[in-house]
């Protein structure tokens, strides 16, 4: 391996509605992780430019670093010091899957420091581990819309064909924060028969319809009942963003991503309409937003090159 070396890792949305803790799709949103040297074991130095900026630890709290210290000890390998620059794309803590970045990052990097590295397939399980759940961080690192299922250590998964190239995904984020403990403490313990069936349909119907192309199913295949009705509540706008959103007729389904607070939605065209809505509506509840108009990510993690001095190590 030669350094300097950029890891490029995606953004990405969680559950899709009716997918809960099994569906992801990346996205066309990058975090960068510039490994630049090393250093003598234990020791890190780590700039960080854009999104976490003044809130990410600089050491070894880092996620990315936590990643790939893990990864190295579960193969008994040195684990190098680093010097790392990490650029930031991706919103922290809006439900787009940036702990997922930090995550694979590192296990990816980790891996380069093998005798023989293994597949991204084979890094799975341990990005998985470190997470918790797979909807995230198994598109995160392989690309593309990902249905994937997680028992006692296994996991199973299947990626799906490309979206058409005229649908693009809006994605709205609010100037407001929804942690991952209120987001999981909101949801009830137990749900009717009635609300697992609706939503037992609702995800076949979404993976049926992705593998097969007919994405005029999005909006019902996205409906939800396990997550969605409570989570909605948990920030301003949310549960008439995916009453009125889902209406007009640009919009090809919507969800809360992840955890939230960001809402996801599908739009033939430019995305324009959707966007404007949805972001007016958050304009209407007092909460400033942006959005971003995003393609799906096919490719997933990649290991670039860095331009410069090549140090080998």
């Amino acid at each position: 391996m030669r350094l300097p070396l950029r890891v490029k890792v995606p953004a990405s949305s969680a559950n899709l509605g009716s997918g809960f803790d099994t569906v992801g799709l990346a996205l066309s949103l990058y975090n960068f992780f510039d490994v630049l040297e090393t250093m003598p074991e234990g020791e890190y130095s780590i700039d960080i430019i854009g999104e976490g900026s003044t809130e990410l630890s600089r050491d070894i709290g880092n996620q990315f670093i936590q990643s790939y210290e893990k990864a190295c000890d579960s193969w008994g390998i040195a684990k190098k010091g680093l010097r790392v620059r990490s650029s930031n794309a991706v919103p922290l803590a809006r439900g787009l899957g940036s702990s997922s970045t930090a995550i694979v990052g590192g296990v990816m990097i980790a891996n380069l420091f093998r005798d023989v590295p293994l597949s991204r397939e084979a890094l799975l399980p341990l990005m998985v581990e470190a997470e918790g759940h797979p909807d995230n961080v198994v598109p995160c690192c392989l690309g593309g819309m990902v249905v994937s299922c997680w028992d006692n250590g296994e996991l199973k998964f299947v990626k799906m064909p490309r979206l058409p190239q005229d649908i693009v995904a809006v994605v709205a984020v609010p100037d407001f924060k929804v942690s991952t403990k209120d987001a999981r403490e909101a949801l009830p313990q137990n749900v009717s028969m009635k609300d697992a069936v609706f939503n037992l349909s609702r995800s076949a119907l979404l993976a049926a319809s992705w593998a097969t192309g007919k994405f005029d199913n999005l909006p019902w295949a996205m409906g939800d009942k396990l997550h969605q009705p409570f989570r909605s509540k948990l920030f301003p706008g949310g549960e008439t963003i995916l009453r009125e959103v889902k209406e007009i007729p640009e919009c090809t389904g919507v969800a809360i991503s992840g955890s939230g607070p960001s809402v996801i939605a599908f739009s033939n065209g430019s995305g324009n309409p959707v966007a404007k809505l949805m972001c007016s509506i958050f304009t209407k509840y007092g909460v400033r937003s942006r959005f971003f108009v995003l393609d799906e990510d096919y490719q997933g993690t990649v290991i670039e090159s860095l331009p410069g001095l090549r140090r080998e190590i």
